[in-house]
Order: structure tokens, then C-alpha cells, then sequence
């Protein structure tokens, strides 16, 4: 079969090459590749700034954004031939954490999880893979050609779960939502405020190409001005923030109303330096009883929780999404970006 590999720290590395199929463990799927997404961690391993091979091998099958149809499965799994899975990412460390051991291992507190197609596992960029019945989700079957989109959509259900929880430290009644950035994880964060009920707001600094559309269709106000001029006019309860660019996080930590919670699912590029007035910063944060928190990750019933958001949306709206698609012998020309992506999909088949 063929796979998507990479040989991590090495830049131009990144190679469809023929692999040996998998041989399902007792408690294992075995899955028929059908796609897999490209994100902003993919694009720094094929760089080779990022990605661990596992133990005794060279290279690392790509793909942690997986979908995939089960070709056989234990009996009594839940699962049977022809279901739609997407395969979660992290694994618990052999010697668990507090929170490994009670599965909350997207917290992991020493760093020894380790991650499909990212960190010591290989990912689900082949035309088979395996998965343990645990570690499987069920995918909507009317969900074939967005169902990719599953594991950004955990990212963000984690990304409100957190919100929620620190919001609920007292009285919390948000009414308006400023979503920072118009990518994949911004427009499926913008999805679930929407679905909460709530006043949303994206901010992008595009104007034109599918973003704009993508926002105002989905119910929500589009933004394209500085993000403090944004927050001046909106005074948002919750921020969640997807473009990890410096200025923009500390808008708009200093732009919430109060008690305001800003959840920061972006990561900052190293090397950036940025003048904050970290007084005033910290005096609003006091003050105000406002809260910044990260998120990143998630396990098993977040990714359960976005398959059921991606089931119960607009899927001529999730299809729009998607705005490219390669096939595996022509992988590389997804990492080659173009002014109106948004997620672009590698087909396995």
C-alpha cells in the first residue's frame, strides 16, 4: 500500500512511498485510508521544524486529521465493515499522569504522550491503518466528503468545554463572541457559538475570496479592521483566538468585557518580539476578573462532541470549507499555500 511519509527535522523529505499494510491487534480496526486533512503542525514537520519518528523506524506516516472507512472490526466493538471513523491523535504516556489515568491525556503533565503522525506514532495518511476500538470515533455516513474535518472540530469543542468550565467559577451569561481568524479552527469555533446561541463575530484580515461568505451565511458578523477596533465596538464576553499572532492576542486579552474569558487556540511563531504595555495588561486582567487560558489537543469525547456538531450542520456549508483537494502522488502541492485556502484535504484512494 502506499503512505504519505516524512523523515522529521529534514526539510523536502516528505514522500508517497509503498509501506507494509498493518496487521490489526486484538481490539483493532482496520481502516481503509480515505483522507486526511493538512494543518498549520503538518506544514512545520514537512518543513522539518517539528515531528518524532517511532522507535526503530526513519520515517513517519503523515496525517493526524484522519477519515477512513472500517474494513473489519472485533465483534462486539460497535463498529462494522463500511462504517465511517476518524481516529484520535493522542495517546496516554506507559506511566500515567494524574490526568492520563483518568483519560483526560490532552492534559498530560510530563510530556510523555505521544501523538498519530505527529510525535512517535505513525499517522493515518496510508491507504490502510489501524486504530483501537477506543481511540475510534463513528462518523456520520453523510458526512463522506467533510468528515475530515472531525478532529479540528474537537479542537474546538475542547477549546468551548474550557471556556465553560473557567466561565463557571461564578455566574457566567455570555452574550457576544469575538472568534479571532477565519481558518478551519475559527469557522468551526464561530459554528459552535453560533449553536450555543450566542452574538458571533469573526475577524480576518482578508476581505475578499470564501471567508467573508463563509461567516455571514453561517449567521455571524464579519470583521476585517484591527482588532482593537473591533473589541471597542463589540465588547466581547468570550474570545476565541486561532491566529497565534502576537498583537492580536494581546488586543484582545485587553479588549473583553468584564469577567471576560479569551481562550487562545493559535500557536505563536519563536523569534517575534512585540511591545506590550504588560501594566495595563495585568491591571484589566485584575481588575476586570478576566481569564486567558490555552487550549490545544483533545480526547475522545471531544472528538465525539465535533462529529456530532459536523453531523447536525449544513453540509453544503462544510463542503465550502474545503476549498482544495490532491491526490496522494501529488501531496506535496498541498503544503504549497494559495491566497484562498482554507483546509485542504489529501485524498488516500
Amino acid at each position: 500500500m502506499r503512505a504519505l511519509t516524512v523523515r522529521p527535522m529534514s526539510s523536502h523529505s516528505l514522500e508517497a512511498r509503498e509501506v507494509a499494510e498493518p496487521l490489526p491487534a486484538d481490539g483493532e480496526l482496520l481502516v481503509e485510508g480515505l483522507a486526511i486533512g493538512v494543518c498549520g503542525t503538518d506544514k512545520e514537520i514537512v518543513a522539518g521544524q517539528y515531528g518524532w519518528v517511532p522507535p526503530g523506524q526513519e520515517r513517519l506516516i503523515l496525517g493526524h486529521e484522519s477519515l477512513g472507512r472500517v474494513c473489519r472490526a472485533p465483534s462486539g466493538s460497535g463498529f462494522k465493515a463500511g462504517d465511517l471513523v476518524a481516529g484520535v491523535v493522542r495517546r496516554p504516556d506507559p506511566e500515567p499522569c494524574g490526568a492520563c489515568a483518568r483519560g483526560e491525556f490532552d492534559m498530560c503533565r510530563n510530556g510523555r504522550y505521544t501523538e498519530r503522525g505527529i510525535k512517535e506514532r505513525d499517522g493515518y495518511g496510508s491507504q490502510l491503518w489501524t486504530v483501537e476500538t477506543d481511540y475510534a470515533v463513528g462518523v456520520d455516513p453523510r458526512l463522506e466528503d467533510v468528515g475530515v474535518l472531525v478532529e479540528p472540530a474537537s479542537v474546538v469543542a475542547k477549546a468551548w468545554e474550557q471556556v465553560e468550565r473557567v466561565g463557571g467559577r461564578s455566574w457566567f451569561d455570555p452574550r457576544r463572541v469575538l472568534v479571532t481568524g477565519a481558518g478551519p479552527i475559527g469557522l468551526l469555533a464561530a459554528l459552535l457559538g453560533v449553536r450555543r446561541g450566542l452574538e458571533v463575530h469573526v475577524m480576518d484580515r482578508v476581505t475578499s475570496g470564501p471567508k467573508p461568505g463563509l461567516v455571514t451565511d453561517l449567521g455571524a458578523e464579519y470583521h476585517s479592521e484591527d482588532v482593537e477596533q473591533v473589541t471597542a465596538a463589540i465588547c466581547p464576553d468570550v474570545v476565541i483566538e486561532a491566529t497565534g499572532a502576537g498583537s492580536v492576542v494581546f488586543g484582545a486579552m485587553a479588549g473583553t468585557a468584564p469577567y471576560g474569558v479569551v481562550c487562545l487556540t493559535g500557536v505563536s511563531s519563536r523569534g517575534r518580539t512585540l511591545t506590550v504595555d504588560a501594566g495595563s495588561v495585568n491591571r484589566e486582567l485584575v481588575l476586570e476578573n478576566d481569564a486567558v487560558i490555552g487550549s490545544v489537543n483533545a480526547n475522545t469525547r471531544h472528538y465525539r462532541e465535533g462529529a456530532d456538531a459536523l453531523a447536525k450542520a449544513d453540509r453544503t456549508w462544510l463542503e465550502r470549507m474545503i476549498t482544495r483537494r490532491v491526490g496522494l502522488d501529488h501531496a506535496t502541492e498541498a503544503f504549497n499555500a494559495r491566497e484562498d485556502d482554507i483546509k485542504v484535504v489529501i485524498s488516500l484512494g
